[in-house]
């Protein structure tokens, strides 16, 4: 019988991707259908054809009970790869269980990226993932990072999943297709295939309460052999089940046993299943019964195991048995995985009758344990089933908060969310309730008010700090700072944070309490924080990713530069994926002080990684990034479009502040630099208006030479100087790199003509050596405001700096300035061409970057979490490109100079 009737359209579009994955374009594909809609039928026959087309076929399915276990899908899904343990990479290895290391998530999905990229090169790898919905969270992540990163192999993806449970995250461009149900045509067709001959009342009730879904199309003439009484009594899965279940009927009690058995745990050995059924049955049992389940069409089996012939039919033996049958099948597989600690507990948790502490126990301590062995998802499985079976409310709320934070840890959010909603409110401590609202800011951070949310964390943290909890406080109040910062929270709130901290006793050279500082206070204390910035940080990812974070709020772009190039160092060797998209996403004063290409790439790579692992803020950081990226390059189309999708972002809106002013401020300078300065003005002039929501308190002052450069080219120098007529003060009280080269370029671009000479010097000497295009920009005013006074062969010289070193930096508009300048000096300018490294995608330039450094292509995969042999396509284009033979060759292509 064909089950595929009517699923020719899903089919070729399946096959049109084994076509372009022949031609070396990878791609992956989600499938969604619920129940019985044919799903594991049509990659069936997908497999079939995409071996007939050479294609090697890996296949896995998830399994409801292998969600305990990191990992346990990859293992099954990888082992054709694999001729013995020894072969794997060591990352592999230990997440199998071969070594006694403990790998996270990122390094074991590189590892398995490379293997099957090996593997690709021999012949084309179709992947293909079955019930998504039941992988083990660690399998799940794994293959969506393999998906995101199958464009340069041979390497096709498909996933199937029930449509309401996927929990996959990959990038937008991944597309699903949606198993719906058959058309009445189709339907028809379908069931005649299989049953001709149906009395027509019986295949009118068929067709009607199938609905065109085509298992049961297949299995309900099995079991139907008349209209009964009331047609409408059962919903149509519970007799889909029934229809299962029924086929049940013709065999043996020890048959039904070992069927029931392995409903409840589809993994089992055979041998496992027959110690099992003996003590299920209280009788002997010889392996006729496998045969027996073989022969009546309900297993098969294979050198894995037994499997059930369909989806469906596990789920229908296990829901008609009774609640008793279920714990003792339970009960006796507990007993014959006694050699097997973890799967033994699985059972015993499964046949618990009511609350057990002592199981609740024995779970806590496999979360400590699984914890420490870097097996997070395993933890917060452990944690949630302890939560269930403890009698005590208050150890239940402390159990699923416990189990929110570590899922919040691995940005599993949906899950955080769902753990929070299980949690009772009413039980918490302060301590406890600080916890909870922390893990909220990371799962479920709302942009609303953020004034009136600074205030009830603050109030949280007293009462946190008040019951001895001093750590839980002042993570808490580090993130009701950060609020201050990255929605512009008002006056009220700022204070609240900063009185907050000066009750406590926090160390004041802790990274935390000078990040907050920096976050809530930067006029009052930040003079104090930038003299407590260390000049030789640790060497810790988090505590040199909140230094960062305290130098970019107070305007020391330098410094947090080079800060959170460290921190970005630090969590990529340890493979946290979301913490890298967080520090790359601070590239932002990266860019401002000059360091263009770096900044191109940290922002790409950002935004990548932020979608990656869903981070939102880190998401519309690095995306505000990537625009100010394209319009320093001079390139105002691309910084529109990336305007336009930041401000489509939902989020958006309630981000007051620091992306929504990166936002006006690449719109202004877009404005500058295609001729209309006095629109940019209006823009630019917007975030320094309180009441404007593109306003920021404290990163306006960065927008100041923006501000000026417009002010002068549209003749309104005067309304610039009252705008900027608090910035001397605040400069004074807060003397970041971005403050006094601000009121330094202010002076001069915008002071009297009459002092104009002494007055671009003394701003020279006053921008520093670390902030090359500032430096530039000012130079360029220079020479233009002496070419204003006709003194063309004094202005050439500045005009001719400007222009190198523009040039140098990838600054074009400003280059372009400077040689408009030079010639209208009377001199010949002429420009150096970088039009071919211009063309380079982001991350191609980050590949020849590195590659100029000496690195061979696994060091840069295993550096930017992609394989050796996508380095080595990019570096085949690179090469092409611009012009050369090889990596020999490469610094001196990628040098401006």
């Amino acid at each position: 019988m064909d089950a595929l009737v009517g699923r020719g359209r899903e089919l070729d579009l399946l096959r049109a991707m084994l076509a372009a994955v022949v031609e070396g374009r990878g791609a992956s594909r989600l499938v969604h259908g619920s129940a019985g809609v044919g799903k594991t039928a049509l990659l069936r026959q997908f497999a079939d054809e995409a071996r007939a087309r050479n294609f090697r076929v890996l296949f896995a399915a998830g399994v409801e009970t292998e969600r305990w276990f990191p990992f346990a899908a990859l293992h099954l899904l990888l082992q054709p790869l694999v001729r013995s343990a020894g072969e794997l990479p060591e990352a592999l290895r230990a997440a199998f269980g071969a070594t006694q290391a403990h790998p996270d998530v990122a390094r074991v999905a590189l590892a398995a990226l490379e293997l099957v990229a090996d593997a690709a090169e021999r012949q084309p790898v179709l992947l293909i993932v079955d019930d998504l919905q039941w992988l083990d969270s660690s399998s799940r992540d794994v293959v969506g990072f393999i998906a995101r990163r199958t464009r340069e192999h041979p390497i096709l993806i498909v996933c199937a999943a029930r449509t309401e449970h996927s929990g996959w995250r990959c990038a937008d461009d991944h597309p699903e297709l949606l198993l719906g149900p058959l058309g009445p045509p189709e339907a028809a067709e379908l069931l005649d295939s299989g049953r001709p001959g149906l009395a027509p009342p019986v295949r009118r009730l068929i067709l009607d309460r199938a609905a065109g879904n085509p298992l049961a199309l297949v299995e309900l003439p099995k079991v139907l052999r008349s209209v009964p009484e009331d047609p409408a009594d059962l919903p149509l899965t519970q007799r889909l089940e029934a229809a299962f279940a029924d086929r049940t009927a013709a065999v043996s009690p020890a048959c039904r046993a070992l069927l029931l058995l392995l409903a409840a745990e589809p993994v089992a050995p055979v041998d496992v299943l027959l110690t099992a059924t003996a003590g299920l049955v209280g009788a002997e049992i010889s392996k006729d019964v496998v045969r027996e389940s073989f022969e009546a069409g309900l297993t098969d089996g294979d050198r894995a195991g037994l499997q059930f012939r369909h989806p469906l039919m596990r789920s229908a033996i296990y829901q008609r048995a009774t609640v008793a049958e279920r714990l003792a099948a339970h009960r006796e597989l507990a007993a014959a995985l006694a050699g097997q600690p973890e799967r033994r507990l699985i059972h015993e948790v499964a046949a618990a009758l009511g609350p057990d502490d002592g199981l609740a126990d024995r779970l806590e301590r496999v979360a400590d344990d699984a914890y420490g062995k870097n097996r997070g998802p395993a933890a917060v499985t452990a944690l949630r089933q302890a939560a269930r079976l403890t009698g005590s409310a208050p150890r239940r709320t402390a159990l699923l908060l416990r189990a929110a934070e570590l899922s919040a840890e691995l940005n599993d959010h949906a899950q955080t969310r769902a753990l929070l909603d299980r949690a009772d409110l009413t039980a918490l401590g302060p301590v406890e309730r600080a916890r909870l609202l922390n893990v909220a800011e990371i799962a479920l951070f709302a942009t609303d008010d953020p004034d009136r949310r600074v205030h009830e964390l603050v109030a949280a943290v007293a009462a946190a700090r008040q019951a001895g909890a001093a750590d839980v406080a002042l993570n808490l109040l580090w993130r009701a700072a950060a609020r201050c910062f990255y929605q512009d929270a008002g006056p009220s709130a700022r204070a609240a944070v900063a009185a907050e901290l000066h009750r406590s006793e926090f160390d004041p050279d802790d990274p935390h309490t000078l990040a907050v500082w920096s976050y809530a206070d930067p006029y009052g204390h930040g003079a104090d924080v930038l003299a407590r910035l260390p000049s030789d940080p640790p060497d810790e990812g988090r505590s040199l990713h909140l230094l960062g974070s305290a130098a970019l709020c107070l305007g020391e772009f330098s410094v947090s530069s080079r800060l959170m190039a460290a921190a970005a160092a630090a969590w990529r060797v340890q493979g946290r994926l979301g913490m890298l998209a967080r520090a790359l996403a601070g590239a932002w004063p990266t860019a401002t002080i000059g360091e263009i290409d770096r900044a191109r790439t940290e922002a790409e790579e950002a935004c990548a990684l932020a979608e990656e692992t869903g981070s939102v803020i880190a998401l519309l950081a690095a995306k505000a990034t990537a625009a100010m990226v394209a319009v320093l390059r001079g390139d105002t189309g691309q910084a529109a479009e990336r305007v336009r999708d930041l401000r489509a972002h939902p989020q958006f809106p309630g981000m007051r502040g620091f992306a929504v002013m990166l936002a006006a401020q690449v719109d202004g300078l877009a404005a500058m630099i295609e001729g209309r300065p006095a629109e940019a003005f209006a823009l630019l002039a917007r975030i320094f208006d309180p009441a404007d929501p593109h306003h920021h308190s404290v990163l306006q002052w960065a927008v100041v030479p923006d501000l000026a450069d417009a002010a002068v080219a549209a003749g309104l120098e005067e309304q610039a100087r009252e705008i900027l007529a608090g910035l001397p003060d605040q400069a004074r009280r807060l003397p970041s790199e971005m403050m006094v080269t601000s009121a330094a370029y202010a002076r001069a671009a915008l002071g009297p003509d009459e002092n104009g000479e002494s007055t671009y010097a003394e701003a020279l000497r006053t921008v520093p050596a670390e902030w090359p295009l500032l430096r530039a920009r000012l130079t360029l005013q220079y020479g233009r405001w002496l070419r204003r006074r006709r003194r063309y062969v004094d202005a050439r010289t500045p005009l001719r700096s400007a222009r190198d070193e523009c040039d140098r930096l990838g600054a074009r508009p400003w280059a372009d300035e400077a040689h408009s300048q030079l010639q209208a000096t009377g001199e010949a300018s002429s420009r150096r061409s970088h039009a071919a490294q211009d063309r380079l995608s982001a991350q191609e330039l980050q590949v020849a970057m590195l590659a100029a450094q000496g690195l061979s292509n696994r060091e840069i995969g295993r550096r930017l979490f992609i394989s050796h042999r996508t380095v080595g396509s990019h570096l085949s284009h690179v090469f092409h490109r611009l012009g050369i033979n090889g990596r020999g060759q490469l610094a001196s292509a990628l040098d401006r100079n």
